[in-house]
């Protein structure tokens, strides 16, 4: 069954809606291929210097490069585009806020095999959340074209709607092929997993996802990106990575002071509450 996909001039609604229905949406050319290419070549020594992953789920012939806030003006760029902050805006709208989940780039090796077809959700402790409250949205950008021999993302459609801890084979799923510059977006609860590499070459991968803002992000934004480097950045990016309240009241700082205020030394005694209720308003209108 081949996958549907939209153009790169769908509107974060029509994504949504998309993805609502069927737990996953290609958007192909949203980005030129010189931009991906100017992603990795920033990011050249440290895939380079990544090792391969440590066991068969992570890929013993997978890099995964994380970190990319800190070592990539592109990929800051990219974690903020305007149709997928608005496509997961729609797809996570039914809480306060989202945040910046976790950076990566996954660069499949050759001979690589297929990865268990799993839900990114349980990486909350397999937590069973009720059917239908997604609380992850995430994107892969194609940094090379993605094809089955080279190892697309393999996604079973629909499956956001079925029950937790299915088990699922390679034949039941399809192979998410994009050219380079196009973005798949899926659920936190859509069964996937990365494709068996049978080509010759490396197969990149910018995956970059979103979730709730009360839940715990996978990539520590905070010390990923050193705070020299965070005080040079915007802040609505800033905001995205968590340095905001989730929610109502979560993650503040000392005597109830805004996360941001705090990482540019602003003194508790120097902040009023209309500033902080201010500043949650931020917040939400960011997510």
């Amino acid at each position: 069954m081949a996958l549907e996909r939209l153009r790169a001039s769908s509107t974060p609604a029509d994504v949504a809606a998309k993805i609502g229905r069927d737990g996953y949406a290609i958007v192909e050319g949203v980005l030129a291929p010189s931009v991906l290419d100017r992603a990795r070549a920033e990011l050249g020594p440290h895939l380079d210097a990544t090792p391969f992953g440590p066991d068969d789920f992570a890929g013993r012939r997978t890099r995964r490069t994380g970190g990319l806030i800190a070592r990539s003006a592109t990929c800051r760029e990219i974690v903020m585009h305007p149709l997928v902050l608005g496509a997961v805006g729609r797809v996570l709208g039914h809480v306060t806020s989202f945040q910046l989940h976790l950076t990566q780039v996954i660069a499949i090796g050759p001979g690589e095999p297929g990865q268990t077809i799993h839900r990114d959700q349980w990486a909350f402790d397999f937590f069973p959340f009720p059917q239908g409250y997604e609380v992850q949205c995430n994107t892969i950008w194609a940094m090379t074209d993605f094809t089955e021999a080279n190892g697309a993302t393999r996604i079973v459609p629909g499956s956001h709607r079925l029950e937790d801890r299915r088990e699922f084979t390679y034949a039941d799923t399809e192979p998410a092929e994009m050219p380079a510059g196009s973005v798949l977006f899926y659920t936190g609860s859509l069964y996937h997993g990365a494709g068996a590499n049978r080509s010759d070459a490396v197969r990149y991968g910018l995956n970059v996802t979103y979730s709730v803002s009360w839940l715990r992000q996978e990539e520590n934004q905070y010390l990923s990106v050193p705070a020299e480097i965070a005080r040079t950045l915007p802040d609505d990016l800033l905001r995205l990575m968590g340095y905001a309240r989730g929610a109502y009241a979560l993650g503040y700082v000392d005597d109830l002071r805004d996360p941001l205020d705090a990482l540019r030394g602003v003194a508790s005694g120097d902040v009023a509450l209309g500033d902080l209720d201010a500043a949650a308003a931020r917040a939400r209108r960011s997510g």
